[in-house]
Order: C-alpha cells, then structure tokens, then sequence
C-alpha cells in the first residue's frame, strides 16, 4: 500500500560497458563444467546492436568465451567486426586437467587466447564448487590448487584481467528450511545449494580466493558479484583494502545492494575506481532496473522484472549517484581495465 514517487529510467544517463554478459556459451558437463572447444552465440549481433542502442550500451563483455576454435568463431563473430561493441573473454580447459604438463600447457593458451583477441579471463564457480580431478569424478579441485599458478601469472603479464566467480550467496550454504531467507530461489533451483555433502564452506573458498590474489599481485583480477560479499560490505572493503589488485562489480547483487542503501553509497564513494558494471545478462528488461537503482533516489521498488522476486521477498532503494561516480562505474573504469 505504501505510495512513493517513481522516475522509471530507460536509458542509462552515460553510455555503458556492461562487463559481465553470457552471450556466447559452450557445452557442459551435468555439474557445468565446460567440455570441449565449441562455443555457440546465444543471439545474433545484429539484434544485440540494436538492443544495445536502445539503452545506451556502448560494450557488452561475453565473459563466457571458451577457448581454442570456439574463441576463435565468438570473436569471429562478435568482436572483429565491432571492436568497439562486443568483447571477449577466454576460459580455462578444465577438461584436461589430469593430463601430464596441464600446468603449462594452460598458461601457453592464454598466451595464445591472447593473439587470438581474447581481452581477459573469466573463472566460473566450476573452480572450487564442481571442478574434480576427473570430470564429475574425484576429489574436488581448490581454487588456489598451484597447477593454475602459471595461468594467473601469464593473465598478468599479458595484462589480462582475471572475473572470478568462484562462490554464491551466504545463503547458498545454508539448508533449505524456512529460515533461508532464499527459500523461494533455492526451492526453485535446489541444484544451487552447497550445503552439506562434500562441498567446502563459503569461508574457506574465499581464503583459497585470496591465497591467490596474494600470490599474483601483478594479476588484475575482478571479484564477481561484488566479491561474493553483496550482503556483508565490510568483507568486500576489506578484500580492496587488502588487495590493490581487486576490482569488482554488482552483477545479479543489486538485490542486496540497494536494501543497505546508505552502507552501498558509502561503498561506491569509497571505491568508485574500482567498481564495474554488471548485469549477468545481457537482459532488456533488466537494464532500466539498474540504471534505476544507479540514478536515482527512488525507494521501495522491485529488482528484477516479472511478478516473483528472483531471490529474496524484499524492495530496493536507489542509490542516486553522481555524474562522476555513474561515468566510472558505466564506463571508464572498465575501459581502463579492458584498454579499450
């Protein structure tokens, strides 16, 4: 019943790189780890472009780009003909990690990724939550295991930042009962809790995460999600304080961002060089809900389309950024990441 003022926003104020899309993809296995070099494009330039213009995208980032001849038809696609409209990102082949030398030979391919025209790495929670000594099989592999050592240090002499998504909300570790504040998301998608069996905590994948970006300080790397830590904000300051060479964006967080509305202003003041814009999409609807939440002052409003809350039964409140901190966070920032 509560009536507030409403200021819809359909076109974002400053033009966008949006740095987390999927629209290329390729196979998985039934845990999701990705198998084999195919990856297929989940629409068609022509229709993203014009999508794009509608909302004022100036760059969508497909972090999932796959590697080896799927790299090579996705920046085929996309990238070479719009250089300054699609970007791609390459993945590691976890399918040959039991092989002799997998060490090596996974740092030589982001060199060649590299030539190929990939524009940085991105590391699905398949790292630490489903990836195992063989496929599907095993024991599970840690996100800080030191046979990716060479593949972190040849991202950062290459100058090719790392998107790591390695862990999901704090309620994802949780059961599944009526306290679980995510009931309705995780009843829908029971596959997506990791509570229980032989799935390590949301704690301990976090400290083999910094292990890492202590290991490999001339790495870039861009915490996903808001560094898996949207709901407590002071563990998110803590990691960019810790790590100088930690970023991260809001993709699929905004849910959690926007119902602390004062703790987020206070964050993005605080770390506007380092924050990204992401959506997980690329998702028309969704857009004017983030560029909504950025812009203005709104209160108490839905952040997701459609009737059912995606995660949580709560509203969010907008943030009302200013023009310097929105052209940053919409642009600048990942263009200077990207070297765009």
């Amino acid at each position: 019943m509560l009536v507030v003022p409403q200021h819809p926003v359909e076109r974002a104020r400053f033009p966008v790189v949006d740095i987390h899309t999927h629209y290329t993809r390729r196979p998985r296995s039934s845990h999701g780890v990705p198998l084999g070099e195919d990856t297929e494009p989940t629409t068609s330039p022509a229709d993203l472009l014009k999508a794009m213009d509608k909302r004022n995208l100036r760059t969508l980032v497909s972090l999932t780009g796959g590697s080896g001849r799927g790299l090579a038809n996705a920046i085929a696609t996309f990238q070479q003909p719009h250089p300054d409209r699609f970007v791609i990102f390459t993945e590691p082949s976890y399918d040959r990690i039991a092989e002799p030398g997998f060490a090596a030979w996974q740092a030589d391919e982001i060199t060649r990724a590299k030539s190929a025209g990939a524009k940085g790495l991105k590391i699905l929670k398949v790292l630490g939550l489903f990836l195992r000594e063989q496929i599907d099989r095993g024991a599970l592999v840690k996100v800080d295991d030191p046979r990716f050592d060479p593949m972190w240090e040849a991202c950062g002499a290459l100058g090719l930042p790392v998107a790591m998504h390695v862990s999901d909300p704090t309620a994802f570790f949780l059961p599944i009962d009526r306290y679980n504040e995510r009931y309705d998301e995780l009843i829908r998608h029971p596959d997506w809790c990791f509570h229980g069996q032989d799935f390590p905590s949301n704690a301990e994948i976090l400290a083999a995460r910094d292990r890492v970006l202590a290991r490999h300080p001339k790495t870039t790397f861009i915490g996903l999600h808001v560094a898996h830590a949207s709901e407590d904000l002071a563990a998110a300051s803590a990691a960019l304080d810790r790590f100088p060479n930690l970023h991260v964006e809001i993709a699929a967080r905004i849910g959690e961002l926007g119902r602390q509305p004062r703790a987020s202003q206070r964050f993005f003041d605080k770390y506007q060089d380092r924050i990204l814009f992401g959506t997980d999409g690329p998702s028309d609807a969704l857009y004017p809900i983030y560029f909504r939440f950025l812009e203005t002052e709104d209160e108490y409003f839905e952040y997701s389309p459609g009737p059912i809350p995606t995660q949580g039964r709560y509203r969010i409140y907008g943030l009302g950024l200013s023009d310097q901190i929105l052209q940053k966070l919409y642009r600048s920032n990942a263009e200077r990441l990207l070297a765009l």
